[in-house]
């Protein structure tokens, strides 16, 4: 089969596509012939040795991918051949086929669109433990998003607003806040031209923002920070402008809480409430509330193209890769 490979560190410009042996479905695991991946940050910082997950090399980036079930492994019950799935490997997703552990498949129904489905698990999953376990985010309340219009972005200005909060969505450029209005954002905040911290203050009355999620990092989360609200909740996401050093006493001067959300690591820890918040977004996304936004579709020979897209921060919502020539 066909792979996108990272055979040493560097740019996306570096990744190659080489035949490679199919992978055979162990103990406890599925092989998916992939329709689609999406790509996510964390493969920008995985291909260039910056993140805390270091696979070996060589091997395949991409963490989340659509596809069909071809093959089933000792010990897997409820999963068969012929199933449609979603399935977050971690890494190796950029290929034709991948072996995944079948407690992360997840079946769709039939009518779903494969491209789009590949970049819903990460997105949602992310900003649905954010908002709802993480910042226990209630109706009416206030929600600054930064990074507004990016994958995990853009779902939690759409949960956000599906949880009843008023929705401040905060990107680098007008065209990402339209999409980001599309998405349920009642006020936009273009930081590139305008001061956050002033913004924010300026559209919540003074008072400042409940929840903050910070998916950007840099130089926003201190100004941010500073606009949160007394006993507000500062949200850690991710950090695709820099990590930030935060003055520790502001957290003390407003009595609010500095949270980390580490969405893989509570997948692995507590695996139940997982399945409890995915099949609620399961729910979400048949109802027809929740509806990912794809912004580009690359082919497998132009993965390293897609990855590029996200690292020069060009996105807007998912970039997928979609899979040919099985």
């Amino acid at each position: 089969m066909r792979a996108v490979l990272c055979k040493e560190f560097g740019p996306p410009e570096s990744l190659v596509i080489e035949d490679v042996d199919e992978p055979a479905a162990g103990e406890g695991q599925v092989v998916v012939d992939v329709h689609a991946c999406a790509v996510n940050f964390p493969d920008v910082l995985m291909i260039q040795n910056l993140y805390q997950f270091k696979p070996p090399l060589p091997f395949s980036p991409g963490a989340e991918v659509a596809g069909v079930v071809c093959a089933v492994g000792p010990g897997v019950r409820d999963i068969d051949v012929g199933d449609r799935v979603i399935a977050s490997p971690g890494w190796g997703g950029l290929a034709e086929k991948v072996a995944v552990s079948a407690r992360s498949v997840i079946p769709l129904p039939e009518d779903t669109d494969l491209v789009q489905a590949s970049g819903f698990l990460y997105a949602y999953g992310t900003s649905h433990y954010a908002l709802k376990d993480r910042g226990q985010l209630r109706k009416g309340e206030t929600l600054v998003v930064l990074g507004a219009a990016g994958g995990v972005g853009l779902a939690a200005v759409e949960l956000g607003a599906l949880m009843g909060a008023n929705v401040i969505a905060a990107a680098s450029t007008d065209a990402k806040l339209e999409l980001c209005r599309e998405y349920g954002a009642s006020m936009t905040i273009n930081y590139a031209t305008e001061d956050l911290k002033t913004r924010i203050r300026e559209l919540t009355g003074g008072t400042g923002a409940d929840v903050v999620y910070d998916a950007v990092g840099g130089p926003y989360s201190e100004a941010a920070l500073r606009s949160t609200a007394w006993e507000g909740r500062f949200l850690v996401i991710g950090f695709t402008a820099g990590i930030p050093k935060i003055p520790l006493n502001l957290a003390l001067l407003k009595g609010c809480d500095i949270v980390g959300v580490f969405w893989g690591a509570f997948v692995a820890r507590d695996p139940e409430r997982h399945r409890a918040n995915v099949a609620e977004l399961m729910d979400w996304l048949k109802q027809g509330r929740l509806t990912p936004h794809v912004s580009a579709v690359y082919p497998l020979e132009r993965a390293g193209e897609a990855i590029r897209e996200l690292a020069d921060r060009r996105a807007k919502g998912k970039v997928v890769v979609e899979v040919t020539g099985r």
